[in-house]
């Protein structure tokens, strides 16, 4: 459909629920340009709301429920119709969606990078024994663990001012974040060092953005088409599909990560212990057109090297 029909169908209106924090109403404010741009005679207005993964700041997203704590109330939003869509980062949706919802637009991927941010120091490699390091995630400590073990780990929630906030207080000789949340948010000169994908394997979807509605809302999913960005959507639904057959959860130090190279889709995960001393890697090459059969491959061999144990042990 070319965007002269589309726009035939295009509603009078369009509400994008998203949290609050700086970096979701940009992403929010993005889609929403972008859908102004598409569809001009569309009043596209944004619903800013805050989830309980906002509010309880003093405890590690592992232990009161996960991310999905970030999605909630914007579902809500969509099911009793006070918003169409939902913007999410891609990272922050849980791999099961509730009955009822579709992700119906997979965005163009930012940098999926994690990013090493300091004030003193260039590198993880030049922090000092017993310096603090601050990380919010599982995935991310259980790699600096077994990379650097001399190193000290600490939690650090909130959103990223707040973050780069304990930082500039001296709380932390260095924190880890998503490059990409930094970029959007035009703060990519507070990166000291982009960490390699081979020494901190991201997030599954880091990066990304999703869109997500109501199932019974094809109207919507025939107007976000132009949105969605085909390669991000392989390599997203290849590590979603990896971590989907391994339960993943905040509560599970696991990364995926997948990437096309010269025509196929290249996937590496890992799973490993919250203390980093045991660390299972797994990497498969598949085809573009079947991602979620190459991440149900990959974590099949992390599986059969042994991550059942890991995972029950740390759902006990």
């Amino acid at each position: 459909m070319n965007q002269v029909s589309q726009q035939h169908t295009a509603p009078a209106r369009l509400v994008i629920a998203s949290r609050e924090s700086a970096l979701a109403m940009w992403q929010a404010e993005h889609i929403r340009d972008r859908l102004r741009a598409l569809y001009p005679q569309t009043e596209v207005s944004i619903l800013g709301m805050t989830t309980q993964g906002d509010q309880i700041l003093n405890v590690t997203l592992s232990k009161i429920g996960g991310k999905g704590l970030f999605v909630k109330e914007l579902e809500t939003a969509l099911e009793n119709g006070s918003a169409d869509i939902a913007v999410h980062s891609l990272k922050d949706v849980p791999m099961h969606l509730p009955q009822g919802f579709a992700l119906a637009c997979i965005g163009e991927r930012e940098d999926p990078r994690d990013a090493f941010v300091s004030n003193n120091y260039d590198n993880l490699q030049a922090l000092p024994p017993g310096s603090v390091v601050g990380t919010s995630s599982l995935r991310r400590e259980s790699q600096l663990r077994a990379r650097f073990p001399h190193l000290k780990i600490e939690p650090l929630r909130g959103n990223v001012q707040t973050r780069l906030r304990k930082l500039d207080e001296g709380q932390y000789a260095a924190i880890i974040l998503a490059a990409a949340g930094l970029k959007r948010l035009g703060l990519g000169a507070r990166i000291r060092n982009v960490i390699s994908s081979d020494d901190s394997l991201p997030a599954v979807g880091q990066g990304a953005l999703g869109i997500e509605t109501r199932a019974d809302r094809p109207d919507l999913q025939a107007l976000l088409a132009p949105l969605h960005h085909a390669d991000t959507a392989a390599c997203v639904l290849a590590e979603r599909a990896m971590s989907r057959a391994l339960a993943g959860s905040c509560q599970v130090p696991l990364g995926g990560f997948a990437e096309i190279m010269n025509g196929k889709l290249r996937m590496r995960g890992f799973v490993a212990t919250p203390d980093g001393t045991r660390m299972l890697r797994a990497e498969q090459t598949g085809e573009i057109s079947n991602p979620e059969a190459l991440g149900n491959t990959v974590a099949q061999a992390l599986l059969a090297q042994g991550a059942g144990e890991i995972l029950a042990s740390l759902n006990d």
